[in-house]
């Protein structure tokens, strides 16, 4: 289980994130919804300890300010909107890289064959095997990031934090991406806090929701219990259940046809 209590941001003298907890069970998701500048991503890198905050973040009730980065980074793993390409790698170097930790004397050691077999089974899995030899600089954005979601899984994580995961994929992407992480997170004690602005995916992906307003929470639980239409409304300013309603109608009358 990963917990977080209390959590506080600042950046210099202005505070963004509000006293924010939630707690994640095995085999558990958590989708942290809201408007743009709400502080999902700033909470997200607080939680993944790369931001300075207040509060505590504790995996299986040990606090990570008291473990070992390479511990935490073997328990949490995060994978952010906005990654850089610096260096034209292959494919499954990219991908490689997420094995490190595992791999004695990390970057200056040299991969087993279980490490080679394991990221062959990451690039397969998130439909990239066939392109493992090509550089990423030649890449689309949504098979680049395709290539970091199967470095994410390389690094073999317990928790992933997912910051905007479907950014730039197209609509079968975009699914077979959430049917994994829903099938990953169902096995071996796995979980998923992941940020999302498309709620119909975060629905998909989790019942249970944090939603935020201003850095606050604005609500924590079920869809259709905690989470209610006049507290989306109030968050979003907008009727979001009315839209959804509107938008099935014309949906259910093109299949119809």
């Amino acid at each position: 289980m990963i917990q977080a209590s209390n959590i506080n941001v600042s950046y210099g003298k202005t505070q963004v994130v509000f006293d924010v907890s939630f707690d994640v069970a095995d085999n558990e998701n958590l989708c942290i919804l809201g408007p743009n500048g709400c502080g999902k991503t700033t909470l997200l890198k607080a939680v993944a300890g790369i931001l300075p905050h207040t509060g505590a973040t504790t995996i299986d009730g040990t606090d990570t300010r008291t473990m070992r980065r390479r511990e935490v980074s073997r328990r949490i793993a995060m994978m952010s909107q906005s990654q850089g390409v610096y260096f034209s790698y292959s494919v499954f170097d990219a991908v490689m890289m997420g094995r490190y930790l595992h791999i004695r004397d990390g970057i200056f050691g040299s991969p087993s064959s279980h490490d080679r077999d394991f990221v062959a089974q990451c690039l397969d899995s998130v439909g990239l095997a066939d392109i493992a030899k090509k550089e990423i600089s030649q890449l689309s954005g949504g098979q680049l990031q395709r290539v970091f979601f199967a470095r994410t899984l390389a690094q073999e994580p317990q928790i992933i934090l997912l910051d905007e995961p479907t950014n730039h994929l197209d609509m079968k992407y975009q699914i077979e991406l959430i049917e994994y992480l829903r099938e990953w997170s169902g096995e071996d004690g796995h979980s998923v806090v992941g940020v999302l602005h498309d709620i119909n995916l975060a629905m998909r992906l989790s019942e249970r929701m944090l939603i935020m307003k201003d850095g606050r929470t604005a609500a924590l639980g079920i869809a259709g219990e905690e989470v209610t239409a006049e507290l989306l409304r109030d968050v979003y300013g907008v009727d979001v259940v009315g839209f959804m309603r509107d938008s099935l109608t014309k949906w259910e009358g093109i299949s119809a046809r």
